[in-house]
């Protein structure tokens, strides 16, 4: 099915996307219409154009590509399903997102990962190949961040405040020192190679979706943040 969103109001871009029997769905023109594929499952979508707030949210087994940017809250609570962004993206990327992947090949905004969330066989992953703004994983309980910083001349790809209130999970900065100014909560050190090969997958499988070079992106340090064994916001989520 292909669908011109011109002008279109958000719900009704939305009624005929979840009405259609086609598996395939194009949606062209659009420009800032809100919820696509809010709680879907079963399709492959294509956007052209900049879909607006909460693409994807409470995804459910959907594969998204947005040959363009997207607005904030995309993956919002998502459970299940791909969404991958051939540009960048605006704030809370993958808000308390617990299943699934999201890709975004340039930069995100505030707040990407914040309270993402891991439970039994689901981990979500959000990778990011510019930059993130500040509060990246803030209140990050499970899953998995990557940050590559593509083109930010090996400086720690994130804004301030990273990692705030940090209690599971793990994030993965590409960066030639160490990162800085961290908040006490959260634990950093170097990469080796288990890490790396915890995350080779999720690399192989941006650079395949940008065409970009892996071993290149691979042959430079990564710096792993994971929550402070003496982390006091443990004793807020757990019992021991």
């Amino acid at each position: 099915m292909k669908i011109n969103a011109e002008g279109m109001h958000f719900q009704k871009l939305n009624d005929m996307v979840r009405e259609s029997s086609d598996k395939e769905v194009c949606i062209d023109a659009c420009c800032g219409q809100r919820y696509i594929a809010a709680g879907m499952g079963g399709k492959s979508i294509t956007i052209n154009g900049v879909p607006g707030n909460a693409l994807g949210a409470y995804l459910n087994g959907c594969g998204i590509t947005v040959n363009g940017n997207a607005q904030d809250a995309a993956g919002d609570t998502m459970n299940d399903g791909e969404i991958v962004v051939h540009g960048s993206a605006g704030d809370a990327a993958g808000y308390a997102m617990r299943g699934g992947a999201i890709y975004i090949r340039d930069n995100v905004g505030y707040r990407a990962g914040i309270h993402m969330k891991a439970y039994n066989d689901k981990n979500p992953v959000l990778v990011v190949g510019g930059r993130a703004g500040s509060f990246l994983g803030e209140y990050q309980a499970g899953g998995v961040i990557i940050v590559l910083g593509l083109h930010s001349g090996g400086e720690p790809p994130m804004g301030y405040f990273c990692g705030t209130g940090m209690h599971g999970g793990r994030i993965y900065l590409r960066c030639s020192r160490m990162p800085e100014g961290l908040p006490a909560q959260v634990s950093v050190r170097k990469a080796d190679d288990g890490d790396m090969e915890q995350i080779r997958r999720y690399i192989d499988r941006y650079c395949l979706l940008f065409s970009a070079d892996a071993a290149g992106i691979m042959a430079r340090d990564f710096y792993v943040l994971s929550p402070n064994t003496e982390n006091p916001y443990k004793q807020l989520y757990t019992l021991n």
